[in-house]
């Protein structure tokens, strides 16, 4: 099975790079155009064009990609002139701290929601779980984090609007990327609250839609647990409801669940473009988005698949610990 998905990790790291390359080149533009500024020379535009290789038929430019991917090199960026491999390790723990967090954030949350709306099936508490639910998968991430910063930082001012950390306090030495761990490890106070603050709000807004998928399926899983006839044995053994609920529904329907919850990881990555960029979080999204602004294509592409391999190793991950938790899954593969 791991083998399988190893080769699914091949093909789809394949597949999105071609299309993301297809993409790419249909968008109206010419980069070298936009390095060399609109009163330069068409001899400057045409030296700048064979400096990156522009000039070349496409089939020759994707082919020299693929030789520099399967060697690690992801190419080099036209808007910073850095490797981007270097661009996306330096932005990507900032993404991947967010991502967690919301995640966090989605799962402690719509956990107990789902139990609860499950329990309580068509009481008034289930219709506003289920409500809840809908709200947050139909809610665009732009739109909801306009809406917080206008009320939490614009009329409230209780959390800030944008950033990792206070302009006026010095960001942690990088020793894991990630602020919430780095502040703690430095026993910095004052930056740990701060960065707390500042992703508190991205947090939330990138959470909500998953949220809802979480609060769903646990949901959905309970219900089918509740009919068990091993609940109807440990209520007749004399185990309490939420005794019940908790010790012997609860396991069984987080088996499925787990599947949703840890693919909301690899979701959470690319969901976090639009939150990023309305947060001024500095992480790989705001950094795909300038690139594409630029037409920035190994950049826009080097994205593309450190994501799509991000999530496809998650869902390899996932599927290790479904068979961990259920060996009957591994014996049937």
């Amino acid at each position: 099975m791991i083998k399988k998905r190893l080769l699914g990790l091949l093909l789809v790291v394949l597949g999105v790079s071609f299309i993301t390359f297809a993409i790419s080149h249909l968008i109206p533009g010419d980069p070298a155009r936009l390095i060399a500024g609109d009163k330069a020379s068409e001899e400057i535009v045409q030296n700048i064009r064979e400096q990156l290789g522009l000039n070349q038929p496409l089939y020759i430019q994707y082919g020299t990609y693929l030789k520099g991917l399967a060697t690690g090199d992801l190419g080099t960026s036209i808007r910073t002139t850095r490797p981007v491999l270097e661009d996306l390790k330096a932005f990507f723990p900032a993404t991947l701290e967010l991502s967690l967090v919301a995640l966090l954030f989605a799962s402690a949350l719509g956990i107990p929601l789902g139990v609860i709306s499950a329990v309580y099936k068509d009481k008034p508490i289930d219709q506003v779980v289920r409500t809840l639910a809908v709200t947050g998968i139909s809610t665009p991430a732009f739109w909801l984090g306009l809406g917080v910063i206008v009320v939490f930082y614009g009329k409230l001012g209780l959390l800030p609007g944008g950033g990792r950390i206070d302009e006026g306090l010095t960001p942690p030495a990088a020793m894991t990327g990630f602020y919430l761990i780095d502040t703690l490890l430095q026993g910095d106070k004052a930056a740990f609250v701060s960065a707390l603050k500042h992703i508190l709000l991205p947090a939330f807004t990138l959470g909500f839609v998953h949220l809802g998928v979480v609060a769903r399926q646990i949901r959905s899983a309970m219900l089918e647990q509740l009919q068990e006839d091993y609940i109807r044995t440990a209520k007749a053994n004399g185990t309490s409801k939420w005794g019940v609920i908790l010790h012997h529904a609860l396991p069984n329907a987080l088996i499925p669940s787990v599947t949703v919850i840890g693919l909301a990881l690899g979701d959470l990555l690319y969901g976090a473009v639009l939150t990023e960029t309305v947060f001024a979080w500095p992480g790989m999204g705001a950094y795909v988005v300038n690139s594409i602004q630029a037409l920035d294509f190994p950049a826009v592409m080097g994205f593309a698949v450190v994501v799509s391999f991000a999530y496809v190793i998650v869902n390899l991950i996932v599927d290790m610990l479904y068979m961990l938790i259920d060996p009957r899954i591994s014996e049937v593969s």
